[in-house]
């Protein structure tokens, strides 16, 4: 599975609901979190505003594509790009349609924030004024996180991801870091972003960046987003 479409999925899993049929237990914080109402969205449209850099061989690439997703599955439109033709073939496209395919398949639900899936300890109020909650995967599962959640202490909303992939999405990758952040838009919670840092063997550091800028959630407008100007192709090819 390509690195990055490992990442947006586990990405959108965090985002989707956290509920499950169990007694949720624990701290008051963490029932918070995990009774939360929590609707899946019914549809959505985001221009997305994907970068990436390959700091060993000095190659970048950037991409604004947009993507939607509803009843009848995931689909994505390429409305500009640059940079590293291989970075944006064999990394952009390539997890683009991994993406589609997974969507079909259902995976994204395999990797929900519930009981099933991890076990989950308080780690009390953070400097930022957030609250921890860690996250141990119950198997090695590939879009699992070992790591961290913070959400609003008031009502245990979820607001950053941070951790590592616990599964490697393939050989060449020893390890994959990931940050999240979160809003709601239309009462769903959604991803707003996305920096993650890949140790690849003989490539080394990789790092990976992606902005959503919603045009619709659930039928309701937010936004009348456009691909970013022209940017100057100056990474290898």
């Amino acid at each position: 599975m390509p690195v990055a479409a490992a990442l947006v999925i586990a990405g959108a899993n965090a985002a989707g609901p956290a509920k499950s049929t169990a007694s949720p237990g624990g701290t008051p914080i963490l029932q918070r979190f995990l009774t939360i109402h929590d609707p899946d969205p019914t549809e959505f449209r985001v221009m997305r505003r994907v970068d990436a850099r390959s700091e060993h061989f000095g190659q970048s690439a950037w991409m604004d594509v947009w993507t939607e997703a509803d009843r009848g599955g995931f689909r994505y439109r390429i409305v500009s790009e640059g940079g590293s033709e291989y970075i944006r073939s064999k990394v952009f496209r390539a997890s683009l349609e991994t993406e589609r395919k997974m969507w079909a398949d259902g995976s994204p639900a395999r990797a929900a924030l519930t009981l099933a899936n991890y076990e989950f300890e308080d780690a009390g109020v953070q400097p930022d004024g957030l609250t921890s909650l860690t996250l141990k995967p119950r198997r090695k599962g590939e879009l699992l996180i070992d790591g961290s959640i913070f959400v609003n202490p008031d009502d245990g909303d979820l607001v950053r991801l941070e951790g590592r992939l616990v599964k490697a999405p393939s050989f060449w990758t020893r390890r994959v870091e990931i940050v999240r952040w979160y809003k709601r838009f239309a009462g769903v919670r959604m991803p707003v972003a996305l920096e993650s840092v890949a140790h690849i063997l003989i490539a080394g550091k990789s790092t990976f960046r992606v902005t959503y800028d919603y045009e619709t959630v659930n039928g309701q407008r937010f936004g009348s987003p456009g691909p970013r100007a022209q940017q100057t192709d100056a990474s290898p090819k």
